[in-house]
């Protein structure tokens, strides 16, 4: 019965034997039986629509939606998913699916740039130490919100200050007295002698709303600075560990649990954001905060400013997930002939359309909180951890049966975060079953959930009082232009130096051939636009590198000069093994070069029977001595 099969003991006539070890018997659809496939297709392009979709669609790409001119916004947004983010989206699937290999062993096709995969993972590995946190974060505002009054509804003298109020306090404004003379005058006076401010005139105190005093002193019970440590948050470490063991059990069996896993991870969010949108869609200011976001409000103007281009470029990269490695290890366990062409399409505009409609959401709420608190939306508006922890919650407390809207909301930032969380662990799991194939075959459910426990340890700095300023450092520096310098590399590695007309040949092989004309628009981008268009945001984001922030605190030197050597650690492997590969070769300086640039004997597809002519000379490969990472591990139980 594969996945929905009884416990051994409910079965009469066949025991399993529970075993910890992970040695494999093929099911009979796989054709792979060495390294196994997807059960199915559906599982496989919801595990690639789950890792796509991930948190930056509900908390960045509205905000720059509204921030860059509004719908016209979805003109460049669209420009760059065609020329930058589908092309090179739909070579690393065609990639990991041609040669059944994972991000690193993918190289064989390019040895002398074999580094730019442990890059990759490497990267990968600093965002998945800070990425649970953030999951953590949503796990305690989950939690948080079983009360019959959202705890940030309120001002609690537990953790709020003289600052925080639910509304707005005005200080003073303008006024005409009855002889016609304007004055600014003191609120409290104004209203005593029963005049009337003038519009755009009055003056606010300082002032925080209860959900922003709650974020930082309760929640994160936040200091001063990086070099004010304090003490861990005991809640946000636990919850820190819940996450970890989340993602560990859904994990530890690989595809043929995983794959089950996101039918629900990767749909019920959809379910979440379409209760949310008709649930905002009926409240008083809805039509003006979509107004703001997507509406008449739109200008066009803006396309002529090159930072709204770069800010669509940015998303469209960050948001499909490429050059993560990720893409390259999910689709390894394709079927050969799989038309990895359709579903890179398919991916791609469901990520888009996720992010487009995950506005509607947003904005209709913050439009209602802007209506409630007279304010304009762009003054209530904000991205990244401000809207997720500060803003929408706000809103969501102002709601009727508030603590139903604020758990659906936080659980469907657990759901968005974990899908991504799946398939980069996984790649460092199984880093280590090719370091040590017959431990992790003898032992792979305890040096995965081991493997949780050391992150979730390296995490515990980023629960601390600090820990939200180790959070910012780690994303600031290493989900930045690291990638975009690794995508660079990888695309002009298999375009100019492979070969971008053999790497069609390749692509022929699974999807059947196609005519000239299908193939000149990917030739023109992934050997001229989309390459070009990489290395401009490359540039772009070195020249405005600016050192981290968060809000108004400044990051110590100290803390830069962390950050820089964790990017350095990250990028150093690209020239170390170069040089390594050119020292192992044979001959003089050149002739090393040279076979360093060529695809190794066991580059090709992984079964002989997909070969053909063009890869008959293929050597199998010995994977004893050649690592690969993929994403996830065919885990099958041996029946007796």
């Amino acid at each position: 019965m594969g996945w929905l099969s009884l416990p051994a003991w409910l079965r009469c006539g066949q025991k399993e034997e529970f075993t910890l070890s992970t040695e494999k018997i093929a099911d009979k659809d796989e054709e792979n039986t060495e390294r196994g496939n997807w059960s199915s297709k559906t599982d496989y392009l919801l595990s690639m629509v789950g890792y796509a979709v991930g948190l930056g669609n509900v908390w960045r790409f509205p905000y720059l939606t509204y921030q860059n001119g509004g719908g016209a916004f979805l003109i460049p947004y669209t420009i760059m998913l065609a020329l930058a983010g589908l092309p090179l989206f739909f070579m690393e699937c065609s990639l990991g699916q041609f040669a059944s290999l994972g991000p690193i062993s993918i190289w064989r096709i390019l040895p002398l740039l074999q580094g730019v995969g442990v890059t990759m993972v490497m990267i990968s590995t600093f965002v998945t130490i800070y990425y649970n946190v953030i999951i953590g974060y949503s796990l305690y505002y989950l939690f948080a919100s079983f009360r019959s009054v959202l705890p940030w509804a309120e001002c609690d003298p537990e953790w709020a200050n003289e600052l925080c109020s639910k509304t707005p306090v005005v200080l003073s404004c303008n006024a005409t007295e009855k002889d016609g003379n304007i004055i600014q005058a003191n609120y409290s006076w104004i209203q005593s002698q029963n005049l009337t401010c003038l519009n755009d005139t009055l003056m606010f105190a300082n002032t925080q709303v209860p959900s922003e005093q709650y974020w930082n002193n309760k929640a994160l019970q936040r200091s001063s600075g990086l070099d004010e440590t304090g003490q861990i948050v005991w809640y946000l470490a636990l919850c820190l560990l819940l996450s970890w063991l989340i993602v560990g059990a859904a994990l530890f069996k690989g595809i043929k649990s995983s794959g089950k896993v996101v039918y629900f991870t990767a749909i019920f969010p959809y379910v979440i954001l379409i209760v949310l949108l008709v649930r905002g869609a009926t409240l008083e200011g809805a039509h003006e905060g979509i107004e703001f976001y997507i509406g008449r409000q739109s200008n066009f103007t803006k396309l002529m400013e090159a930072e709204v281009w770069k800010d669509a470029a940015t998303q469209i990269f960050f948001s499909l997930s490429v050059a993560w490695g990720g893409l390259v290890a999910l689709s390894s366990y394709n079927k050969f002939h799989n038309n990895c062409y359709s579903d890179a399409i398919f991916v791609c505009v469901t990520n888009c359309l996720t992010s487009i409609f995950a506005g509607f959401a947003i904005f209709s709420i913050l439009g209602h909180m802007a209506f409630k608190a007279g304010k304009k939306v762009s003054e209530v508006v904000d991205s990244g951890f401000d809207l997720a922890f500060v803003a929408y919650p706000e809103a969501l407390s102002k709601l009727p049966v508030a603590p139903l809207w604020s758990f659906l909301f936080f659980f469907m930032l657990l759901l968005l975060g974990l899908d991504s969380q799946f398939a980069t662990v996984e790649t460092i799991t199984t880093t280590i079953h090719d370091l040590y194939p017959r431990l992790m075959n003898k032992m792979r459910i305890p040096m995965t959930l081991g493997l949780c426990l050391f992150l979730f340890l390296l995490g515990l700095v980023c629960v601390t009082q600090a820990g939200i300023y180790w959070v910012n450092l780690v994303d600031h520096f290493c989900a930045g232009w690291g990638i975009l310098f690794a995508a660079v590399l990888e695309i002009v590695g298999i375009c100019w130096i492979y070969g971008g007309n053999r790497f069609i040949q390749d692509v022929e092989m699974m999807i059947g051939k196609k005519n000239f004309w299908f193939w000149l628009w990917w030739r023109t981008c992934w050997f001229f636009i989309t390459p070009c268009l990489l290395l401009a945001i490359l540039v772009w984001s070195l020249v405005t590198f600016e050192p981290p922030t968060y809000g108004s605190v400044k990051y110590p030197n100290w803390g830069s000069a962390i950050g820089w050597c964790m990017i350095i650690f990250c990028l150093i492997w690209i020239p170390i093994v170069a040089v390594y590969k050119i020292i192992k070769a044979k001959g003089n300086l050149w002739q090393r070069i040279v076979i360093c640039c060529k695809p190794t004997d066991t580059w090709g597809p992984a079964l002989a029977s997909h070969r053909g002519e063009r890869y008959s000379h293929m050597i199998d490969p010995v994977k004893e001595k050649d690592i690969e990472i993929p994403t996830v591990d065919a885990y099958i139980h041996k029946m007796e």
